[in-house]
């Protein structure tokens, strides 16, 4: 069974790797992982307060700053921040008084020693409990440091280190506790309650105990909590943490409302049509809360370096020792350089503001409403060069107009044609009899002997006549509606569904960044050419099985050179959208299918979103590799200048904490970043496929 447990205390992305592998050992867990932005613990296991235990020990043993939040203690305030505080300014004063006030040697050693305790016991803890483990970490460089100095009577120098590592802690939760802040009601979304009536009476139940087809009531500046369909009242909707979109839109009785939307007004009787587990506001939160355990190869590979990087730096720093000895003769000189090695190195630069850019990348995107299940999708969007399209829902309404009326009798006027086709389609409840019907403007009456002709049209009579209305072949396309008398055609009605508004700007947006568009449909020629060319598209194909669209994208990847995304909305358009590089599924309410097959989900079926994910995603990219060249950039400067001599140990932590904190506030770019809009076209106006 799948939990997930809130944990605190941890400092640092690699003290969250350590205890995830040692959690991993126990038998009584599987698939445990840290998430450290977030501050969970996943993993899954059969008995649970077993598994609490023992994951409690492991934390003793490793991560004893480590705290995890089970049932009652989860949401009690902590004042550990506040010790912390405490112990850093007694320790700072206390090593004040060691250095500058003239004392006895004891009662230096026994000042010089509490202070050093005081200003950085959580960290040699750290060093020696993962040292035992067999593992290394850069708690073990700054434990080594202020050894070191010491040792070669840097006393001021050996406390600066700890104290600077420690006041740079400090700083670095603050900015990441600013972070998390800045999306935590991304993850709060989730309403406590729903209110139905029990015994004519407002009662409050968990959104999951209500079943389908119950009312519940949802007052002003409450959340709705489940799916529905508006059966009393108006109001307006705050829908911006689902879609991003800050201006409120209207309900009213008869329409469909997605759960998380806020009501700003009046009170709405809402009929349920779905269960919490299949809300939207359900799917939204697993789709986010699951993106952190899909890592792009950029974190993956910092990540397993790492591992590896405290030991490589130790050993070269045994290696810089060496060299300044056997050059300079001076066994201080070398030390205190070697020292100033290991304190530059510290690898925290990398392993906060990697996955922190990326976190913040994800969190920027979903409030939008564009859903990234992971940052190896993230990073794949980045170098997408190729975007191809469903056409019906996903650049068109899917709601269809009657585009030509062709009569081929000369005593009939269009409109006549539309009138008798109405006649025939006014009870049915197809789309394009839909569409027809509200088409035509004269006054409809009832007619007689009318039969379905299944997959085919419906037959009647009227004024004597026998009239059929749908497709006597197959072979007609399916947007073409055929009239006969008896068995003569007297007339054809072509429609074809609404282009949206937004599809105009995806389409400009995606040539602006030198995308090429796709258009892959099952439609016919003449509508799939016309709707391509209105937008620009720059691939038409036409006419295409679902088997087919798989297999244009197969071939198109043949080309390594080639980077395609595959934006669909149907179940059959689940193949294309696990086969592409990049799945992009239209609507969190669309098909399970494509939603589960895509990568990335659109929670409000714009596809202007298409071109604003890719913008994120390139941008997070930059962020990311701008702070991997920035720290490596400066940390290797700072080498080079404390082997030549030219700085000391107090530059190397100004440069160690300096560099880290300017790589975490870079990575919280991508939290704030908001691509330009075009503003051309209208979102919401709808432009059809009418001649002009």
């Amino acid at each position: 069974m799948k939990q997930s447990v809130d944990i605190d205390g941890l400092d640092c992305p690699n003290c969250a790797r350590a205890l995830e592998s040692e959690i991993n050992k126990l038998s009584v867990v599987s698939n445990a992982n840290i998430d450290f932005i977030n501050k969970k613990l996943n993993f899954e296991c059969k008995d649970f307060d077993l598994a609490i235990a023992e994951i409690k020990n492991v934390i003793k043993q490793v991560e004893p700053g480590a705290r995890l939040n089970v049932n009652q203690e989860a949401g009690k305030k902590n004042f550990y921040w506040l010790l912390d505080l405490v112990t850093l300014l007694l320790g700072i004063g206390v090593g004040l008084c060691a250095l500058l006030i003239p004392l006895p040697t004891w009662a230096f050693w026994i000042l010089f020693v509490s202070s050093a305790l005081l200003l950085g016991y959580k960290t040699y803890l750290k060093a020696v409990l993962l040292l035992i483990k067999g593992k290394i970490n850069e708690n073990l460089l700054i434990t080594l440091s202020i050894i070191g100095a010491t040792c070669i009577g840097e006393y001021m120098e050996g406390l600066m280190v700890v104290a600077l590592y420690t006041i740079g802690k400090i700083l670095e939760n603050l900015a990441l506790n600013k972070s998390r802040k800045s999306i935590e009601k991304l993850t709060k979304m989730q309403p406590e309650y729903a209110t139905i009536i029990v015994n004519g009476k407002e009662t409050r139940v968990a959104p999951s105990d209500v079943a389908v087809g119950e009312i519940i009531i949802v007052k002003a500046g409450e959340r709705v909590p489940l799916d529905g369909t508006v059966v009393e009242g108006q109001t307006s909707l705050d829908v911006q943490s689902l879609t991003g979109e800050s201006i409120p839109i209207n309900a009213t009785k008869g329409d469909n409302i997605l759960s998380g939307a806020i009501v700003l007004d009046g009170v709405l009787k809402i009929a349920v049509t779905s269960e919490y587990k299949d809300s939207t506001l359900s799917k939204i939160m697993n789709l986010i809360e699951n993106a952190a355990d899909k890592k792009s190869k950029t974190e993956t590979l910092i990540s397993k370096i790492t591992k590896w990087y405290t030991l490589g730096v130790i050993i070269l720093s045994i290696v810089v020792w060496g060299i300044v000895w056997a050059v300079t003769g001076d066994i201080n000189t070398a030390v205190y350089r070697g020292l100033i090695f290991l304190v530059v190195s510290c690898p925290c630069a990398f392993a906060i503001s990697v996955p922190l850019a990326y976190f913040s990348g994800l969190g920027n995107a979903s409030r939008k409403g564009i859903l990234i299940k992971g940052s190896n999708y993230l990073d794949a969007c980045a170098k997408l060069n190729m975007i191809a399209f469903d056409k019906t829902g996903t650049l068109t309404t899917g709601q269809f107009v009657v585009n030509d009326v062709k009569s081929f009798d000369d005593a009939m006027s269009p409109e006549d044609i539309i009138f008798i086709a109405s006649l025939g389609e006014q009870n049915s409840l197809h789309p394009l009899a839909k569409s027809i019907v509200n088409h035509n403007k004269r006054g409809l009456v009832p007619v007689s002997n009318v039969k379905e002709v299944a997959g085919r049209g419906v037959s009647f009579e009227y004024n004597g006549k026998n009239y059929f209305v749908g497709r006597h072949s197959k072979n007609v396309q399916n947007t073409v509606v055929q009239v006969y008398r008896d068995e003569t055609k007297i007339g054809e009605i072509i429609l074809s569904d609404a282009i949206k508004g937004s599809s105009f700007e995806a389409c400009k947006e995606l040539k602006q960044l030198n995308v090429k568009t796709i258009l892959l449909s099952g439609d016919n020629k003449e509508i799939v050419e016309k709707v391509g060319n209105q937008l620009g598209i720059d691939d038409i194909r036409y006419q295409l099985l679902p088997q087919e669209k798989y297999e244009y994208i197969e071939k198109l990847k043949l080309d390594k050179q080639n980077r395609i995304g595959y934006v669909g909305d149907g179940i059959n358009d689940a193949p294309s959208l696990m086969l592409a590089d990049v799945g992009i599924s239209m609507g969190i309410n669309g098909s399970p299918a494509s939603i589960d097959a895509s990568d990335i989900v659109l929670v409000d079926d714009n596809p202007k979103k298409v071109a604003t994910a890719i913008k994120i995603s390139k941008y997070t990219r930059r962020i990311v590799w701008g702070n991997i060249i920035l720290s490596a950039g400066i940390k290797f400067i700072f080498l080079l200048l404390g082997a030549l001599g030219i700085t000391g140990m107090l530059s190397a932590v100004f440069a160690d904490v300096g560099v880290t904190l300017l790589a975490i506030l870079n990575s919280m770019r991508a939290l704030v970043f908001n691509p330009k809009d075009i503003n051309t076209v209208n979102a919401d106006q709808i432009i059809t496929t009418q001649k002009d």
